[in-house]
């Protein structure tokens, strides 16, 4: 089976290539479709497959620019895409992330970047996970409340209302933000692009893994904006990360460009996806990626501390990351198809009802 394993010239290692063309694929459609780079499981997935975790850090990054570069441009033609908010971001983005990066290559030296980046993943993730599933916990209670009282459920009503307390920040200068139609201190979005700048250099994301759940509940960015102004973010800091990551010498360019084609792809289909599945049912289903994602890394770190068998470990880990990117995907791609369907229907039963 020699022929499933490619070696990567730089990083020195043999790699299982079709992992990497469901890694591509399968996170260019995840990408597109919660706003983000899909980082936050290809750095993990990468590691899995055999890259150092430096090396896996860059060569996402590198892949990552190229693909929110084509999920952009899609949203754009949506209008889900505050390029004023995004831009406002920028600077705060690209300090942090330089920060991350050099934090990297400290760890690096130290050798212990391996067990400090898992175990930031798993932090961060477990809560972006409880803070997705509380929101909708809530959103949910709030419905039935409404119902109870005979009144009508409000389609725009939210869970979690972190965005109300941060808007209270007037520091100057105030901005407004007309697409995601937001009134804040312009201090709140530079600080959150700090934030998720710094995470995305130390951690290898994008920093869609926090910077798409910032944007609702910090910002109050309706769900579909904060998809499309994240990936614009994604693509800036990533191609950033890619050039300062190559100039380090950790980028494995054969694989990112194997992943890019794939991700070219899944990219687009992800992207129209969220113009049939809105709010609630966009984070439902990332919050469920999460909890995948975190069980992968816990898998890959559990010889570590346990007399687990790790060849094992590593081969459950790697079914179960690739696992929940095929099975999201899947999901997303159904859904596609059915919002299409009920839409072309009922502009067929539209056309007919109108006089000849």
């Amino acid at each position: 089976m020699d022929w499933l394993y490619i070696l990567m010239p730089i990083a020195g290692v043999k790699i299982f290539w079709p992992g990497l063309i469901i890694l591509g694929i399968g996170v260019g459609i995840i990408g597109g479709f919660f706003g983000m780079g899909g980082a936050w499981m290809v750095t993990p997935g990468l590691n899995i497959l055999g890259f150092p975790m430096a090396f896996a850090i860059g060569t996402d990054i590198a892949h990552m620019a190229g693909k929110s570069l084509i999920s952009t441009m899609r949203h754009g033609k949506f209008g889900n895409v505050d390029y004023k908010l995004g831009m406002i971001m920028l600077v705060g983005t690209i300090v942090g992330f330089e920060v991350g990066a050099q934090m990297v290559m400290w760890l690096e030296r130290l050798g212990s970047v391996e067990k400090v980046v898992r175990l930031l993943y798993l932090v961060l993730l477990a809560f972006i996970a409880w803070m997705v599933f509380n929101d909708v916990a809530k959103k949910k209670r709030k419905d039935r409340e409404a119902k109870a009282a005979g009144r009508e459920v409000d389609p725009l009503s939210t869970g979690v209302e972190w965005h109300k307390t941060f808007h209270k920040i007037k520091i100057p200068p105030m901005i407004h933000l007309n697409v995601a139609g937001i009134y804040c201190s312009a201090w709140l979005p530079i600080g959150v692009s700090f934030l998720t700048g710094w995470l995305a250099g130390i951690l290898g994301i994008g920093g869609g893994l926090i910077r798409m759940p910032a944007l609702i509940y910090i910002l109050g960015c309706p769900t579909h904006v904060a998809v499309g102004t994240d990936l614009f973010e994604v693509m800036i800091s990533g191609l950033y990360g890619a050039a300062t990551y190559t100039y380090k010498g950790r980028t494995e360019l054969v694989a990112a460009i194997i992943m890019l084609v794939g991700a070219s792809i899944g990219a687009q289909v992800g992207t129209v996806a969220t113009k049939y599945i809105k709010g609630y049912g966009i984070r439902v289903a990332f919050g469920i990626a999460v909890i995948g994602c975190a069980l992968s890394i816990i898998l890959k770190l559990l010889p570590q501390y346990t007399s687990a068998n790790k060849v094992v470990c590593d081969n459950i880990s790697t079914v179960l990351v690739l696992g929940v990117v095929t099975a999201l995907s899947a999901y997303i791609f159904v859904k596609m198809i059915q919002g299409a369907k009920a839409e072309v229907a009922a502009k067929k039963s539209a056309m007919a009802k109108q006089p000849a």
